[in-house]
């Protein structure tokens, strides 16, 4: 027993180091600026349809490895999601400056490979621990935000008192970037998948009853199909949706929404601004997410997960509505990505807890696979929306006739996407509250079961 006890421990290392390689995409915003400038001249809106087609793909390939990691099993599955999302930063080296090939290559296979492994370590983490569902699917999700971080690190330039630190992008330039972070995604995903073993065939922790369980009892175990024929699964999708567009539609543009607003309302330079936006982004967006995902996983074993999901998306949508004000002066951005990013962590933890709550524990790997397509939604809409506002208002800003009239009108495209996100949040919030418990007993009420799943017999 002792030995099974140890042994789920190194399911968490595991899971932080592949997860820690799936982070990547949340570095994205330091490639933004370097895209948007020769020899790459990609719109703002190119920019964010990368990103969004990586997120979009990664939800849609999360409901495949539940299936797969049936058929693979959990080792094989996120050994998969690992040379594919190794594949496809590869291939975004190989193709150069060419916006089609970056959508193919980060977008649709770096995409996937992120699907395929990102659902393992939650699976398996929830099966090992089900005393501690929130904590363990906080821990199992927290390295794909500290990844945030260390890709960021890694890849941006950045200074501390009079030392500066040149990164990788202005080392190497943006290909060479993908090329070395393909070759180091293949070799640590693959060692992370080591530990992805499911435990024996009825195994618990010992002395550990459903009974004693306090964040509320472990859900009825639900087929697929059962699941998607009960509002309550529909519900958790919208909450999802909003939580996921307004911490995906932050990540996606905060370099560039800092930049317009620093130099707004603060009167920076570009470069400073530029600097500061990073680090925004790079260390406190970053680090907070991390820790949110621990903190709200925690927090949701204690209140329970429908409190913890209601009270964070509330904070949320207050947040993201005077973020917009606020991230003109360097303590309010600072301050406003850091809380933006301890809540959207938050999302990412509570809501696998909550589908294993919920909808029970066996097949939380598949039934999370079709929630997540609520964060690829939320990644499509999102980051997409608030890129087409800032393009939208450039002949506003080419046309105005002093360059505090351009800063002006610059930051003006970015209030609306800002009101949406933090509306849908507070809409969120709301549903959260009436959230109730499914019965398999009860007739399932939502949309007809999708083609091929069948419901248990």
């Amino acid at each position: 027993m002792r030995e099974q006890v140890m042994n789920r421990w190194l399911v968490v290392i595991g899971a932080i180091i592949i997860q820690m390689c799936l982070g990547a995409i949340y570095a994205w915003s330091a490639f933004t600026k370097h895209l948007t400038a020769p020899p790459y001249a990609f719109s703002a809106t190119q920019t964010q349809v990368i990103f969004s087609v990586a997120l979009g793909t990664f939800a849609a390939f999360t409901i495949i490895a539940g299936r797969l990691q049936g058929r693979l099993g959990p080792t094989n599955c996120a050994r998969l999601g690992g040379v594919l999302l190794a594949l496809g930063y590869i291939l975004a080296w190989a193709f150069q400056t060419s916006f089609v090939g970056m959508v193919i290559a980060i977008g649709l296979i770096g995409g996937a490979g992120s699907g395929l492994a990102y659902v393992v370590p939650i699976a398996v983490g929830v099966k090992w621990f089900p005393d501690k569902k929130g904590l363990i699917t906080g821990l199992a999700v927290a390295g794909f935000g500290f990844g945030a971080l260390l890709w960021v690190q890694l890849a941006s330039s950045w200074s501390a008192g009079p030392v500066a630190w040149t990164g990788l992008l202005e080392r190497f330039g943006v290909s060479n970037v993908f090329l070395i972070y393909g070759l180091v995604f293949l070799v640590f995903v693959l060692l992370g998948s080591t530990w992805m073993v499911n435990p024996p065939q009825g195994w618990t922790p010992p002395g550990w009853s459903a009974k004693s369980t306090t964040a509320g009892r472990a859900g009825e175990e639900f087929e697929s199909g059962e699941m998607l024929g009960t509002y309550q699964f529909w519900l958790m999708w919208i909450m999802y949706t909003c939580g996921a567009l307004a911490g995906l539609m932050v990540i996606g543009i905060i370099k560039l929404f800092g930049v317009d607003a620093l130099q707004a309302r603060s009167g920076m330079s570009e470069a400073a601004a530029a600097g500061l936006a990073a680090t925004a982004m790079g260390v406190f967006f970053a680090i907070f997410n991390g820790v949110g995902r621990i903190a709200w996983g925690t927090i949701s074993d204690t209140i329970g997960r429908k409190a913890a999901l209601t009270l964070m998306l509330a904070l949320q949508g207050a947040i993201v509505l005077t973020f917009y004000y606020a991230g003109g002066y360097v303590v309010g951005l600072f301050v406003g990505a850091a809380c933006i990013g301890f809540n959207f962590g938050g999302t990412l933890a509570l809501c696998p807890a909550a589908t294993a709550d919920y909808f029970g524990n066996k097949n939380v790997g598949k039934n999370y696979g079709w929630l997540f397509t609520a964060y690829g939604v939320g990644g499509i809409v999102g980051p997409i929306m608030a890129g087409w506002f800032r393009d939208a208002a450039r002949h506003a800003v080419e046309g105005a006739a002093t360059q505090s009239d351009k800063l002006a009108a610059a930051l003006a495209a970015w209030q609306t996407p800002f009101i949406i996100a933090g509306v849908a949040c507070l809409v969120a919030a709301a549903i959260g509250m009436v959230l109730r418990h499914p019965h398999r007993k009860t007739a399932p009420i939502g949309p007809a079961v999708p083609a091929g799943i069948a419901p248990a017999r």
